[in-house]
């Protein structure tokens, strides 16, 4: 088959019936099958004038993406590949740089509102169906935040991109991607400490700590979540210092530590009771939630005393917390099985199995299997 040449793209384009515009479309497409990113829809329309006007040969790279679009062979420029390929590579920069310099405060608080919708769609509906895209809204704001210039917008910038990389590190460690929550968190935590906001990387910190639990490195765990606090203490408010407390107590429940799990959720309750009523929209936490998080604690450790804060929490849950409310039903299967009260663990393991289900969770799809498995049968009467 003969080669085109980069001159040639006006008539193919025209044969096809084409805009420029589609051209655009048509090479983002194809690049983003190959797993790499174009630059600015600018830049490639002032490429492909240059291309077909001779002024400028594409790269190779660029060659192999035209002759994917339009299924004949195009050729690259071979005398100056790499000049090319560093003009393309200024062009691409040049125009993230620009991207960022456009971000004000307005924007910034858009893309926090994004943040939250994902918040408000992962607790009603899972991780599974909106994982994709808030993903990708992690890695537009960190993106933006990556080519901006030290400031106030960087700043802010960062405490964006730390959040969103923490709520998407989340939902991967509820799908089960233990390596892709990891990555995301660390993406976290360098935002959040660039930020400034003690608070958040406090919070971001301590929450990868339960990626360690799903590892089965408990003791980790407890280091991790242990130092989030240390660097915290006295620079956090009543409600962050009440979670990370909280949040430690299930780390030391994993390991049995009976005593110390105790003395860390009576802190997390005494410091909930000082709440000065600031509001985080990463932490979501009251009476209900932290009577949740002390039931979970103790069905761990076997007392007797769990079933009452669980069935307490289940009372007064907000009933758009799904996943949430499968992980309250799976823990009261666990405290009454530890009672001998099989029945009745039975029926709360199926109900949890069917909210798991309704969410897509294989975080709590396995807990609810390893609870199943281990309970004895119940004895007919």
């Amino acid at each position: 088959m003969t080669s085109m040449r980069a001159t040639d793209i006006g008539t193919l384009c025209d044969g096809r019936g084409w805009s420029r515009a589609r051209l655009v479309h048509e090479l983002n497409r194809a690049a983003s099958a190959r797993g790499q990113r174009l630059p600015g829809d600018k830049s490639l329309q002032r490429m492909i004038r240059q291309w077909n006007a001779g002024d400028r040969l594409p790269s190779t790279f660029y060659a192999e993406l035209l002759s994917a679009v339009f299924g004949l062979p195009i050729s690259p420029d071979r005398d100056d590949g790499e000049k090319e390929t560093t003009s393309d590579t200024t062009s691409a920069l040049a125009e993230r740089l620009r991207s960022s310099a456009t971000v004000d405060i307005e924007l910034i608080n858009l893309l926090e509102d994004q943040t939250e919708s994902y918040r408000n769609l992962d607790r009603r509906l899972g991780a599974k169906r909106i994982f994709s895209q808030a993903e990708s809204h992690t890695k537009n704001i960190q993106e933006l935040f990556s080519h901006s210039i030290p400031g106030e917008q960087r700043t802010a910038l960062g405490a964006a991109a730390a959040e969103a990389a923490a709520l998407a590190g989340w939902q991967a460690l509820d799908l089960g991607d233990l390596d892709s929550a990891w990555r995301l968190h660390e993406a976290a935590k360098t935002a959040a400490r660039e930020s400034g906001n003690q608070s958040i990387l406090a919070h971001v910190t301590a929450q990868q700590g339960y990626i360690l639990l799903d590892a089965n490195r408990n003791d980790d765990a407890i280091t991790l979540m242990q130092s989030a606090k240390s660097t915290a203490q006295g620079k956090v408010s009543p409600l962050i210092w009440s979670w990370l407390c909280a949040a430690e107590a299930e780390s030391l429940a994993a390991s049995g530590q009976d005593a110390a799990t105790r003395k860390s959720l009576d802190m997390a309750a005494a410091s909930l009771n000082n709440d000065d009523g600031e509001k985080l929209p990463f932490v979501f936490l009251d009476e209900v939630h932290l009577s949740r998080w002390r039931g979970h604690c103790l069905a761990r450790l076997g007392a007797v005393e769990a079933v009452e804060d669980l069935a307490n929490a289940l009372d007064h849950l907000d009933p758009t917390f799904t996943r949430a409310a499968a992980g309250l039903h799976c823990d009261l299967a666990l405290a009454l099985s530890v009672q001998g009260q099989y029945a009745e663990a039975q029926d709360e393991a199926r109900t949890a199995a069917t909210l798991a289900q309704q969410t897509a969770s294989t975080r709590q799809r396995r807990r609810i299997t390893r609870l199943t498995s281990a309970a004895p049968e119940p004895t007919a009467h």
